[in-house]
């Protein structure tokens, strides 16, 4: 796994399927535990490299114009965290334990997770892939 995750082209993601009774720990804790585990506690990467493969690398790849890179006129989203302590915190017995270190969560340039809670907000939305010319 490890040598995979270093892999140049390596995208990180998750299939947790969020409506299930009792989620997959990996649903809440896949982004955290790269971020923490792979990158900080192993050092598989640096954290830019992480981000990157979880965000650009990924966007890119599947054609997402405007989204995982912060230059002006992209969308906004953005995750706020503690590089120090982020880390997973869900488990097969707490799936949906929300992960430690995450300040705030911004989708679609809307607040949607903050001082440790969800804001209500949903301002996601089906992505539609753009195709290379």
């Amino acid at each position: 796994m490890q040598r995979i995750l270093k892999h140049e082209k390596a995208m990180i993601g998750s299939d947790g399927l969020p409506h299930d009774a009792s989620p997959h720990p990996r649903l809440w804790g896949s982004f955290p535990r790269v971020l923490g585990h792979y990158g900080r506690t192993l050092g598989l990467f640096p954290l830019e490299t992480a981000v990157h493969k979880m965000t650009g690398l990924t966007a890119k790849n599947f054609g997402l114009q405007d989204r995982g890179l912060l230059k002006e006129g992209a969308f906004a989203d953005l995750v706020l965290f503690d590089a120090e302590t982020i880390d997973a915190a869900a488990t097969y017995d707490a799936p949906t334990a929300p992960a430690h270190g995450i300040d705030t969560v911004i989708v679609n340039g809307s607040l949607v997770w903050h001082g440790g809670r969800p804001t209500g907000a949903r301002p996601g939305r089906v992505l539609a892939r753009h195709q290379a010319s």
